[in-house]
């Protein structure tokens, strides 16, 4: 089971983390993905880590201003959103893929097996 929390209401230029915790398993288990879901748009993919954390992946978008890590530790994965703009407004969502290689990881929605909740981020312009 996955539990987002963190989401919020920030300013332009401002900054969220948000964090994804599990139970019932270990994220070294699971290549991990942050996605969102904007009103009235789909799904869309933000960002992944792979099972071993040394490798991630971004869209676009966010390159350069988001940061996905996975924490072994506290069986987190946390997504450090910095210089957010009121486009990155949507829910959040963590999601986990059990079938990636130690190194892979996917963009596609359909390939995470697991989701959170959804966490709420209101960026103000």
């Amino acid at each position: 089971q996955l539990q987002a929390s963190g989401g919020g209401l920030v300013q332009a230029g401002g900054s969220l983390r948000l964090s994804c915790a599990a139970s019932g398993g270990r994220f070294s288990s699971f290549a991990m993905a942050w996605f969102r879901q904007a009103p009235g748009k789909e799904r869309e993919f933000v960002a992944a880590v792979s099972r071993s954390g040394t490798r991630t992946y971004y869209i676009d978008s966010v390159k350069g201003r988001f940061t996905i890590a996975s924490d072994s530790a506290k069986n987190t994965v946390d997504l450090q959103m910095n210089s957010l703009k009121p486009e990155d407004t949507a829910v959040y969502y963590c999601a986990a893929d059990r079938r990636a290689g130690v190194h892979s990881m996917t963009s596609l929605a359909h390939e995470y097996e697991y989701w959170g909740q959804g966490t709420l981020v209101t960026v103000s312009s």
